[in-house]
Parts: C-alpha cells; structure tokens; sequence
C-alpha cells in the first residue's frame, strides 16, 4: 500500500465496514480529520484514517463514549487506563443487572403482588450501610441490653449476613427473604425469648451448645432406631434427657422441669428460626447448617406421650413443621 494514497469517504466506509453517514460524522466531529480534498472540495483520507476508524469501531462496540474515544485517539488519555475504568464501570452495570434479574426470579417464584414487588426490589437495593442498619436494629432487639451485649457477642456475629459485592441471584433472593424475617416483630421476639432463656441457664453453670447437644446425644440414636415416640424405650430417653436438663438447668427433675423442656424445644423448633439460619448460610456462602429437626419433633412427640399419654402426640408442643437447628 502506498503511503500517499489517498481515500474517499467512501472508500473508508467499504474498507472499515461504517456507513458513509458515520464516517463523515466521525470526520465532523474531528475524531478522523481528512488530510486533503479534491479539486471539487471532497474530503480525502490518509491510510492512518483507516486504523484510526478500526479503533473508533472497536471502542464503540465495547460501550465507550464518543468523547473518550475522541481522547484516545487524540491520546489525550491512555488506553490502559481508559480500559481499565470502562472495565469498572462495566462490573457496576453487570451486578445491577444481576440484582434486576435476582428480583424478577423471585417475584416470579413467589407470585408476587406489585406490593411485594415493591418490597422485594426495595430491599434488593439497598446499599452495605442500609442492610447493616436493618440487621443490626433486628440483632439489637434480640441480644442488646445489660448483661446481653457481652454474653452473646459471638453468637450476635455468627447470625448477622454479610451479602457479598458481587452476590449470586439466589443470595439475594436469601437476602430478601433473610430481611423480611428480620422486619418480623414476633420473630424477633421468639428469638428474644430465646435469648433470654438461654442467659438464664447459663447463669447456672449450662455449657453451649446446650439443648441441641443433649437432644442430638440422646434423641438421635432414638431416631436412628425407629423407635416408636410412644414405647416404653421412649419413656426411658424422655427420662434421661429431663434428668440431664433438669441438671443443667439447677432445677429438682419435675413436672415443671418436663413442661418447661417442651416448651424450650417448641421455641427453639420454631420453622421461622430454621429458615433465617438456612438463609444466613446461602447468604454468606456458608455449608447449609446441621439440622435436628427429627430429634426435636420425636422428642416433643415422646414427652407428651410419657407425660399424658399416647392420645396427646398430635396435640404435641413440637410437630413436623416446628424443628430447629442446634445453637442459635
């Protein structure tokens, strides 16, 4: 190629594949200038119009503006660097997409009202401080006050989601829903409750993990048997798990000391707890947290047979729906 040849507009549109339209915009706008005219005034273009418009083309398919492209070329601004925040700008337009598109599937999962929409898309969007303000306000109605702040520092972190910058759909459908449960005044009351119970028996000398510990030890080798909750052989684990709560708790073994072990494992197998722990672990990319669910329902099942007798199991303080998980 010589290199005093010279093209048309033309030429340069059939050689870069523009239009002519956009060739002489770009050449209007300076990003291209033509090197001479003709004798009838048309603009004529060096072999360096060529690459200069294979940039242009290639920076416009990658999304940059004709402003910084004319910087480029003019190398007001390096390209590296110019890639480098196209790059980052890019990676704030991806994740807005995949928050929008985490909505949308869970809108269309659930069956969502425009109501819900609202909600869902409202807590989707909210930034690290909002969500940090929402989960600590649920934390500080559940642990904060004298006495609890230090005793359940721990167990306040372990609950708390951290969502990630760049979070995949399903942690911010868990993160939606983690966050309605956390809006739950009742919720957080039953897990106020818990707390309360549990500082109260830890005054008295209970080691954590607790509950879950002495239910998993004795109920889940019961479960793994098949016994029947109404046997006789399940009288006999009902006994030795009221005889050790009764120890833990610093309580004379009771009726009471019974009833208060059913209710602990009603509170404690509420499904709302389950659930927001499950979504705790989706949310920070943790293993899916061990679940006693059959221990606790067989448990509560047996309790009541042994205190009342067989006709009771259906009216039980803990059912198929109501298990929880060990710990909090």
């Amino acid at each position: 190629m010589n290199g005093d040849t010279l093209y048309s507009i033309g030429d340069l549109a059939r050689r870069t594949g523009l239009t002519v339209k956009t060739v002489r915009y770009y050449s209007d706008l300076g990003i291209v200038s033509p090197a001479d005219r003709n004798p009838a005034g048309h603009r004529r273009y060096g072999v360096d119009a060529v690459a200069r418009l294979d940039l242009v083309r290639t920076l416009r398919d990658l999304g940059l503006g004709l402003p910084v492209i004319r910087q480029v070329v003019e190398r007001e601004s390096a390209l590296p660097a110019v890639a480098a925040a196209h790059a980052d700008a890019l990676d704030v337009q991806i994740r807005v997409l995949r928050l929008r598109r985490a909505v949308l599937r869970a809108v269309a999962r659930r069956g969502a009202t425009p109501e819900e929409l609202t909600l869902v898309h409202q807590l989707a969007r909210l930034s690290t401080d909002e969500r940090s303000r929402l989960i600590g306000d649920f934390l500080d109605g559940v642990f904060g006050g004298p006495g609890f702040d230090a005793r359940f520092a721990g167990v306040r972190r372990s609950m708390t989601p951290e969502l990630p910058d760049d979070p995949e759909p399903e942690q911010v459908d868990a993160w939606v829903e983690l966050a309605e449960l956390a809006m739950d005044d009742d919720f957080r009351g039953l897990l106020r409750r818990l707390a309360e119970e549990e500082a109260a028996e830890a005054g008295v000398g209970w080691p954590r993990p607790g509950l879950a510990a002495v239910v998993r030890e004795l109920a889940g080798p019961a479960v793994a048997a098949g016994i029947d909750p109404g046997s006789a052989a399940a009288a006999d684990v009902v006994e030795a798990v009221v005889d050790r709560y009764a120890g833990l708790v610093g309580g004379d073994r009771s009726d009471s000391v019974r009833a208060r072990l059913v209710e602990r494992l009603a509170v404690l197998g509420d499904p709302r707890r389950e659930r927001y722990l499950e979504l705790l672990a989706v949310v920070n990319g943790w293993a899916a947290p061990e679940s006693w669910a059959a221990e606790a329902e067989w448990l509560g099942q047996a309790a009541g047979c042994s205190a009342v007798g067989c006709s009771a199991v259906g009216r039980c303080a803990v059912g198929r729906s109501a298990a929880g998980r060990g710990g909090w």
